[in-house]
């Protein structure tokens, strides 16, 4: 920290983000926190702009580099998500220091590429959570300000319900973590609750991915799935005759293991906070 507030520095290691979130995040810092906001660095990289990504895979992987290694950071947030993280992955983790493993690192949707191989490989605290450019969404303050709530104050209310001190979660987006799944970016999620959620996707690849997460040996060691929401499903012809619940209640039958109810995460300003693990004391 230094004079005593939170130093947070935003990379964007997918899609680019827009100069205007930046700046209202840094507007809702200042009137949730006063004198004691928390000090938010966006790193250049977040603007730039190369084709889909953030800048080229060198660029957007040196950005992340350069909060993770700088020990004058207390966390690393990732400004949005698209796509690009898993391209990086595995040179941002070839290229950690000693300072990577004393911060936060706080994201959801595409940046789980980034996140679960942080996690395999012990680096750091690693939280499924609101990124920058949630601010764009309709009351999107709300989700914003739940992310800087944890990373400042740790605040409870904050968290999903299931987070709890004893323990084991993760959480991911379904297509996510589907993808890397038999990669060398695939954590160890034994005797976690793992928690699922989806935008965007057709039910009949949502029932593709549930096979193909339940099919993973490594995924049937889970304590269990919980299903967070899934959200702007396109209509399918025929209709798909099942609900994501059916969906994910058959796939946990199928492979034995339990389904444990929903979860209070999804691409929405209701997403909450999920620590990868046990949760940490204040």
């Amino acid at each position: 920290m230094r004079d005593g507030r939170m130093r947070i520095g935003v990379v964007a290691p997918a899609s680019r983000l827009e100069p205007v979130f930046a700046e209202k995040v840094l507007e809702l810092a200042r009137t949730l926190y006063a004198d004691r906001a928390p000090d938010i660095q966006f790193h250049p990289q977040c603007f730039l702009s190369w084709g889909h990504f953030a800048g080229g895979d060198d660029a957007r992987a040196q950005a992340f580099l350069d909060v993770a290694n700088d020990p004058s950071f207390d966390a690393l947030w990732i400004g949005r998500g698209g796509y690009g993280s898993c391209r990086i992955a595995g040179r941002v983790i070839a290229g950690l220091t000693d300072a990577a493993k004393r911060k936060s690192y706080l994201g959801y949707s595409d940046a789980g590429a980034l996140l679960g191989s942080l996690y395999k490989h012990g680096v750091g605290e690693v939280v499924h959570g609101p990124m920058p450019a949630d601010i764009n969404r309709q009351g999107g303050e709300k989700a914003v300000g739940r992310a800087l709530s944890f990373l400042v104050d740790r605040a409870p209310v904050s968290l999903e319900p299931a987070v709890s001190p004893t323990t084991m979660t993760a959480a991911f987006n379904m297509m996510v973590l589907s993808q890397i799944v038999g990669t060398p970016l695939q954590p160890d999620l034994t005797g976690h609750v793992l928690m699922l959620e989806e935008v965007s996707e057709y039910m009949y690849r949502i029932d593709r991915t549930m096979f193909h997460l339940t099919s993973n040996p490594d995924v049937k060691s889970v304590a269990g799935i919980r299903l967070g929401r899934c959200s702007e499903v396109p209509p399918n012809e025929p209709d798909f005759g099942q609900s994501e619940e059916d969906v994910v209640r058959h796939w946990c039958e199928v492979s034995g293991i339990p389904y444990l109810g929903r979860a209070d995460i999804g691409h929405d300003i209701d997403n909450k906070v999920v620590p990868f693990g046990r949760l940490r004391a204040a």
